[in-house]
């Protein structure tokens, strides 16, 4: 071999760690792992056993043969010296694959994504007076508007979500928060009579909730209300109340619960005389104000609507995301090449010893 070859195989060589020389680079599992840029020329290694092959099978025909004899009784028929000669061929055919599997370019793809999300500040106004505590949603009112709650806190991600409560009048029971540990027990926590003040003070209920909401930093804020009567009571009318939301920039929307008309109530406790109760959205209204906030009115007249109604409400209020996506490609052919070249190397070798037939060369 020529000393260029050898100072350009070391050169070769040097600059990657001598990790490339473990055996596993050939196994399944880790060539099974490579995306391969192109991996049609895979299957041209195919091609590699089949023409040295036809290239023996000519040259055992058509050449004089010189058998040596380096073992007693060598000197005829199939020894094992003869077998030898092929072994070069067999090293150079090692060689040419390899480098068709580093032309294939064998590659390792990372992606990383990453995620990034401004949020939602969401207000939950709930109507705690004693029309909730009908049964035409089961078991109560109130208790299906705090399950349904329950499930819309706990699919939501990044966003701050607060709580007013209200009847006769309207407090803030929760702030903005994204800690749904709290405000989930702050919810179960609602109960009839919490609010002493009888009556539905919408108006003021929106007014807490603007309140909050005006000075978010998020430019993002939404107002949900639940109610299932009309405003009876408070010093803000509704409609002013909408309107503030909008000039802040806040999205309202309404969901009405129960059905117009009769309710029959459990039995008196005492004389076990039937009771029956009338009840009346006032559905115009609570249209009115989702239409000033730039939202949408609901209406659920059963549990069974008012889940729907809230999995609605999760869609139309997610939480805006960014995106970006990394992917970073790494390059493996040189592990191939430098053992193409090592293969090569050794063909060189061999081709100067014993094993090479004199009269074919």
């Amino acid at each position: 071999m020529s000393a260029p070859a050898v100072v350009f195989a070391a050169a070769f060589a040097a600059d990657l760690p001598l990790d490339w020389l473990r055996a596993g680079w050939f196994s399944p599992a880790t060539l099974a792992a490579f995306e391969w840029a192109h991996r049609w020329l895979l299957f041209a290694i195919g091609a590699v056993p089949v023409l040295f092959g036809l290239r023996a099978a000519l040259a055992w025909r058509s050449q004089p043969h010189l058998d040596l004899a380096l073992l007693p009784g060598a000197g005829s028929g199939r020894t094992a010296s003869r077998w030898l000669r092929f072994l070069p061929d067999a090293v150079l055919s090692v060689a040419l694959s390899l480098i068709l599997v580093a032309l294939a370019r064998p590659q390792l793809t990372s992606q990383l994504v990453e995620q990034t999300s401004s949020g939602l500040d969401i207000l939950l106004v709930l109507d705690t007076s004693a029309s909730m505590q009908l049964p035409d949603l089961a078991p109560t009112r109130l208790e299906a508007a705090k399950r349904t709650a329950r499930d819309f806190v706990r699919g939501r991600f990044h966003d701050r979500i607060g709580l007013v409560v209200f009847a006769g009048e309207a407090y803030s029971l929760c702030p903005l928060t994204t800690d749904y540990t709290l405000l989930l027990r702050q919810l179960d926590g609602i109960r009839p009579g919490l609010i002493a003040a009888d009556g539905t003070a919408i108006g003021s209920a929106l007014g807490v909730a603007v309140n909050r909401l005006r000075l978010a930093p998020t430019r993002s804020r939404v107002c949900i209300l639940l109610s299932d009567g009309e405003n009876t009571a408070g010093q803000l009318a509704p409609e002013t109340a909408a309107q503030l939301a909008h000039s802040f920039g806040i999205r309202l929307y309404t969901v009405g619960l129960g059905a117009d008309g009769s309710v029959e109530l459990p039995p008196d406790s005492l004389t076990g005389a039937p009771r029956i109760i009338d009840t009346r959205l006032d559905e115009t209204t609570m249209r009115q104000l989702a239409r000033i906030g730039d939202g949408q009115f609901f209406r659920a007249t059963d549990e069974a609507g008012l889940a729907a109604i809230f999995r609605q409400l999760d869609r139309l209020t997610k939480s805006p995301r960014r995106e970006t996506r990394f992917r970073d490609t790494r390059d493996f052919y040189p592990v191939y090449l430098r053992w193409a070249l090592l293969f090569f190397l050794g063909w060189l070798v061999l081709k100067s010893t014993f094993t090479t037939s004199a009269l074919e060369d």
